[in-house]
């Protein structure tokens, strides 16, 4: 999700005349997108502006501040940084951009020669962020949010209390953007929500909340799915992913609905968070492990093919040992393609920061590398499956003698250079040798 607001900020930056440049010793103006969600991200923010303030010594640069800032980080942003704007509220950005002290700077910007110096009309029509038409990065591979912010309060979660709550993006605006980008040559999309399955809920007061209750509406997904049935029958040749499903909200419909449609490939994010019933009751999680591993055979037995992966926390507070080991549990038993996975990190604001954090960074590390190796092991025997089969892959990266593309499952894929083939082409392979991180194959003529 910060990766596509940046999109969005960066085509607004691009509307006012500036240009965008890799080397930070050019820039004029440096907007960070921040990301609250661990501890470690906050603090590499606190590490690069201490490099930029010793620059604005030397010679004259803003620093510009959105994303997903929790309000104790923002007091001290605040005094370190120019300017702070909650992404929602892009308007103001526009406004900090017209502010008279950038007026009188713009003679030393790197500025498009055709744009006039009044940018008045473009403050208009920017009050909702996602209406901007994004600067995409790839001609490829794009990512489209139909949701912000969320309604679940999981006790270890920023995003409630950074993004607000949960606003659906009309289907119209969702449909408009992925056509064109259809119609343009992308060839993955990836649509957004801290929860896709509740998308549309909030289109009636009824099925909201009206309060920080940590007893969120459940989604039927009729919505979900309606959206998902019409982006499908867009022609053209390309994949469609979501993140992020909640367990607690996905309905039989949905995984009914998923093996009908041509364009989504049977890929499925699912996060656990724990295996343990009881610190998922502390984590506000609304499954327990009995529901969750029959949530997965429901799935695996609609989508055999079916590849998932999931989001794990190490060392939340309270977690014992024969905790985790439901963990590992639950990791053996599901075989994860992938896991995302976190020691636990206290999010000020959050009901788990009042928690005492009782697991040391030693035993979470422990915890963590036994999940890794638990996964590497089951990954390398679903890859090895794998040899002798032909897969189609999106070709997306050239290194040297190499190109590389992802399956339908996101795997990567490791082949020779070939003049006939250029990034954005789907392929067949053959798959001839697997590690437990890449495929390794030959093109397959036709």
């Amino acid at each position: 999700m910060n990766y596509s607001d940046a999109e969005r900020i960066s085509a607004l930056f691009d509307s006012f005349g500036f240009q965008k440049t890799e080397n930070e010793k050019e820039a004029d103006i440096v907007c960070v997108i921040a990301c609250s969600v661990r501890q470690h991200a906050v603090d590499r923010i606190y590490g690069k502006v201490k490099g930029w303030n010793e620059t604005k010594k030397h010679r004259q640069l803003r620093t510009v501040l959105s994303g997903c800032v929790l309000e104790g980080d923002r007091k001290k942003f605040e005094k370190i940084f120019d300017f702070i704007f909650e992404v929602k509220d892009i308007s103001k950005l526009t406004k900090y951009i017209e502010d008279m002290s950038l007026r009188a700077e713009r003679s030393n910007l790197k500025r498009s020669p055709q744009v006039s110096d009044s940018y008045d009309d473009k403050i208009e029509g920017y009050g909702d962020y996602l209406n901007i038409h994004p600067k995409y990065q790839s001609p490829i591979r794009a990512y489209v949010p139909i949701s912000t912010g969320c309604d679940n309060f999981c006790t270890y979660c920023a995003v409630p209390y950074t993004r607000g709550r949960e606003k659906s993006r009309p289907i119209e605006e969702i449909i408009a953007e992925i056509r064109d980008l259809v119609k343009k040559g992308c060839k993955e999309i990836t649509l957004l929500g801290q929860n896709v399955n509740s998308y549309g809920n909030d289109y009636s007061s009824n099925n909201r909340e009206k309060s920080d209750s940590p007893q969120p509406a459940f989604s039927n997904n009729n919505k979900f799915i309606e959206l998902i049935k019409i982006i499908d029958q867009i022609p053209g040749k390309y994949r469609v992913y979501f993140y992020s499903n909640h367990p607690k909200d996905i309905s039989d419909e949905l995984i009914t609905v998923l093996p009908t449609l041509k364009h989504f490939p049977h890929y499925l994010h699912l996060p656990l968070q724990s295996g343990n019933d009881e610190i998922l009751k502390e984590m506000n999680r609304h499954y327990t492990q009995e529901k969750y591993l029959g949530l997965v055979k429901k799935i695996r037995q609609a989508l055999p093919d079916v590849l998932l992966t999931t989001d794990i926390i190490v060392g939340f507070p309270g977690e014992s040992k024969e905790q985790f080991w439901d963990t590992l549990k639950v990791v053996k038993k599901a075989r994860f393609e992938m896991i995302f996975l976190a020691q636990f990190s206290p999010r000020p604001g959050t009901k788990a920061a009042k928690m005492v954090d009782d697991v040391s960074k030693a035993e979470k590390k422990n915890r963590e590398t036994l999940v890794n190796e638990t996964l590497t092991k089951i990954v390398l025997e679903n890859n090895e499956k794998l040899i002798g089969t032909t897969q189609e892959i999106l070709v997306d990266e050239a290194k040297k003698d190499k190109l590389y593309g992802r399956t339908k499952g996101y795997k990567v894929v490791e082949i020779k250079k070939s003049p006939t083939v250029k990034i954005g082409d789907f392929i067949n392979v053959k798959i001839e040798s697997a590690t437990a991180w890449k495929l390794f194959g030959k093109i397959e003529l036709l």
